[in-house]
This record gives C-alpha cells, structure tokens and sequence, in this order.
C-alpha cells in the first residue's frame, strides 16, 4: 500500500475523486446485479433465464473491466486484465453459454458490485464532509479509505489465480515457439535454395555439357576439366549440407551427448574454451537441444564481438534444473536488448520454463547464466 502523506498534492485528489465516484457506481453496480443478474437466476427455469444470465455475466465482465481501468487511473493500482473466454474454442451455442456461466472473473465481478454499496455509500458520506470540515487530516481519511479500496480491487478483479497468470504466459510462449519453428524453416529453405541448391544446379549442367561431348567423341582436356570442376561442386554441395544438418540437429549430440558436442563447438571458437559438464545422464532431446544451441550462439557471439583471450562454458544439473553458464574475459556491455541474438535466446528459454540472466558489465568480464527444465529422457530418444 502507497504511505500516507499529508500534502493535497495530485495524487490526494485523485483518491478523493475516486472515493466520490464510489457511490454513483456502486449504486449503478447494485441496480444491474439485482434486476440482470437476479432476474435471469430467477427465470433459469424457462427458455430464456440460463441465456439471460449468461448475458449478464458477460455484461459483470465489462463492468469489471471499467473498475480496473479506473483504480488504474485514479488510484495507480496496476491490475492484469483477466484472460478472455476461448469462444470460438468452445463449440456450439450451448457449449459457450455453460462456459459463460462458469466464468469465475464475472461472478467475483457480481460479487464486487452487490457488496460495494454500503462501502459506496460510507465513503461518499466520510468525504464529502471532511472536504469543508475534516480538510487539514482529509489526505490521511482519503489514503486510509482507497487502501481499503485497493484490497477489495485486487481480491475479487484480479485475474481467477496463479493459474489464469500461467496460461497467459503460456499462450504467448506458444506464439514465440511458433515463430521461432518459423524462422528456423526459412533459414533452412534459405540455406538449401542459396548453397547446396545452386551448386547442384551447376553441377548437373556441367554434366549435361560433358555428357554431350562424350556422346560426340570429343573425349579432350575440356571434357576432363568439366568433370574435374563437377567433382569440386560435388564436394562442397556435401559441405554445404553437412554444415546444414549439423546447424539443424549436430550428429555427435544424437550419438555421444551434450558433453562431446559443446567440446566440437568449442573448437571451432577462434577463443579457448574450457568445457566442463557434470551431467550423470542425459536430460531429454529437446532440451539437450535447447542447452547446445545457446552455447553455439553464445560462443560465436564471443568469436565475433567479445574480443576475449579465454572462455569457459559450466554444464550442471540442480535438482530439476539444467544450468548452463558461458564465461569470457571480453570487453563486456553485452544486453538482452541489444540485438536480435541474444533476445532470440531469451524468448527460446522463456518458451520452456527457462532463464536467460546477462551479466556483463562495461570492460568484462561476461557471464550469460542459462537455466532450463530439466526432463528425463524417455527411451526412444536416440
């Protein structure tokens, strides 16, 4: 709760306000409850009474909106706006309306409105008098009232519970694992259609070519040379699509494990890395997949920006977490915000219970602490 401060300084009369439009609305939210609301329970023996308080508790919902969004503005109370009823999931008329009258965040509304009036009515005949004779306390009435206000607010229009906040975070994990499958098919159809793709094109159209001077008889130095060139396009068409399958899902990871597969990434790193992994078995393919990728990003990102002499990449387990963490003596100042790489990461970790936490202050050094789920691995992951 905001402290009690005696000046009459905006933040004062916007309570004030509040406490006075408490009876006009309470009065309002006491009227529907009890001719929406009572009328279609009282009629939920006939055709229209369910359809009826079906309607008004979706009507309660955007009552409850309107009061979260004035505690908001007069009182600074940040409350999350429920989760909206998956309508179009439901199924048919009858589905939506059982769902509609199961709602929990309408009904806590109801609740709100019936028993606001008398609290409505006691502010309004506290403030209004203490303007005129009560005004040198008038900030400690007001603040000690809306606190009061504050509580009944986040109690019955918050969000249902920790569950209504976990499906929220869900389904916006949901739509950054969907771009992120997104992104990565298009970096493959990318990589396919500009490398392997070509060089295969010209490959066989310098076949074509020497098959057809064969055919003519001219078995010379320009139909070896055309085989010789189709070789070369042979091998790094191979190359191309062996770098390709080991940026989809590396071979050694599949067959020896995280451990050996981070010490190939390492090697490749233009900085010496140390890799210590203390893993007595094997979390499960995704996130063993998860944890390669974002010390590969990491440690290129220490090739290329750090300006490191050293690194280290730490793999553990903690209990029911995986944590990994990449250390170099670079210069520092890497952010989460700074660029594409290092938010992608963080979305990716965010997406299966994960965290990503950047420590890099100004002249290094850098460490980048990643934590997943840890998961068994079941026994038909290869």
């Amino acid at each position: 709760m905001p402290p009690v401060r005696p000046a009459l300084d905006a933040q004062t009369w916007k309570e004030i306000a509040y406490l006075l439009a408490n009876l006009p609305m309470s009065l309002f939210g006491f009227m529907y409850v009890m001719t929406v609301m009572v009328t279609g329970a009282s009629l939920t023996l006939t055709v229209v009474g369910l359809p009826l308080l079906a309607l008004g508790l979706a009507g309660a919902r955007l009552s409850g909106r309107f009061e979260r969004a004035r505690a908001r503005l007069l009182l600074g109370l940040r409350i999350e706006e429920p989760s909206p009823l998956p309508m179009r999931r439901a199924g048919g008329p009858l589905a939506r309306m059982w769902l509609a009258l199961k709602d929990p965040v309408a009904w806590r509304t109801v609740l709100y409105d019936f028993m606001r009036l008398p609290w409505g009515i006691a502010t309004f005949t506290v403030v209004l008098p203490s303007l005129f004779l009560l005004w040198p306390v008038l900030p400690y009435v007001a603040r000690v009232l809306t606190n009061a206000d504050r509580a009944m607010v986040r109690a019955l229009l918050s969000p249902s519970d920790e569950l209504e906040r976990r499906i929220a975070e869900l389904e916006s994990d949901r739509g950054v694992v969907v771009d992120t499958a997104a992104a990565d098919l298009r970096r493959i159809e990318r990589d396919l259609h500009d490398g392997a793709q070509a060089r295969l094109v010209n490959l066989a159209m310098g076949l074509g070519l020497a098959k057809e001077k064969l055919l003519d008889g001219q078995a010379d130095d320009a139909v070896a040379a055309m085989v010789e060139e189709a070789h070369g396009e042979v091998k790094l068409a191979l190359q191309e699509l062996r770098d390709l399958a080991r940026g989809i899902h590396p071979a050694v990871l599949t067959d020896r494990g995280l451990d050996a597969a981070l010490s190939s990434v390492a090697s490749r790193c233009t900085v010496p890395v140390k890799v210590t992994a203390d893993l007595e078995s094997r979390p499960a393919a995704a996130i063993e997949g998860i944890a390669y990728f974002t010390v590969s990003e990491l440690l290129q990102n220490v090739s290329k920006h750090s300006g490191a002499r050293s690194a280290s990449v730490d793999v553990w387990r903690a209990q029911n977490r995986l944590l990994v963490q990449v250390w170099d003596d670079g210069r520092g100042g890497a952010r989460v915000d700074a660029g594409t790489g290092m938010r992608g990461l963080a979305e990716r970790l965010d997406a299966v219970d994960g965290l990503f936490v950047v420590e890099s202050p100004e002249g290094g050094p850098t460490t980048v602490t990643a934590e997943l789920p840890w998961r068994e691995r079941s026994g038909d992951q290869r």
